[in-house]
């Protein structure tokens, strides 16, 4: 549980952990989000999906699916889509692409066997969440050159 503290605090002060392993039943088979938070800034539920190995098409499925059924059954009013994060070791740049995953507000990014320094680290979680943010901008009437 240390572990899990020290990364939650790592995200920053805007996320708030809601779960780990959170069970969701669809058609009575039940499926598990690894983590589950909530973005205060982005007004957003955050679902990350821990993976071993290199990304894979069917990863895109089954966050959509978590997706759907946060924004059906957990959203509330005034919230914004949920948003999901695929952590894996490779995350196979053609098959993001090809997949287009920023249409369905998945994200996909590697996690390191051996971690980098501290400061690799924030600045990408701080980069992830530029994007995010920047999303949500086109979204809500804006526009972006980053497509």
């Amino acid at each position: 549980m240390a572990e899990l503290q020290r990364f939650i605090i790592e995200l920053g002060t805007d996320f708030a952990f809601l779960a780990r392993q959170k069970r969701i039943t669809i058609d009575n088979r039940d499926y598990y989000i690894d983590l589950l938070f909530y973005h205060r800034r982005l007004k957003s539920l955050v679902a990350i999906d821990l993976k071993i190995g290199e990304f894979d098409a069917a990863f895109k499925g089954e966050m959509e699916l978590y997706l759907a059924y946060l924004d059906k059954y957990e959203s509330v009013e005034g919230e914004n889509p949920p948003i999901g994060l695929i952590l894996c070791v490779g995350k196979n740049p053609e098959h993001v692409e090809l997949l287009q995953l920023h249409k369905s507000n998945i994200k996909v990014a590697d996690y390191f066997t051996i971690l980098p320094p501290r400061e690799v680290l924030l600045d990408k979680l701080h980069k992830a969440i530029a994007i995010a943010r920047n999303s949500l901008t086109c979204r809500e009437g804006g526009h972006s050159d980053e497509y």
